[in-house]
């Protein structure tokens, strides 16, 4: 008979990173005058250190 794994059991298993991904959207006019986005996702130790992202 197979083991049953609770919910709490695979939680346990998991432990958060210290590290937090934050999407950074940037725009960029291009010649014609219209919009660009550009996306990427930085890894950040602190909240914190949003505001220090280029």
């Amino acid at each position: 008979m197979a083991k049953q794994q609770s919910f709490a059991d695979k939680a346990k298993k998991k432990h958060g990173s210290s590290h937090i991904n934050v999407k950074v959207i940037k725009t960029v006019k291009t010649a014609n005058g219209s919009y660009k986005f550009q996306e990427k996702f930085v890894k950040l130790d602190d909240v914190s250190k949003v505001t220090t992202i280029k």
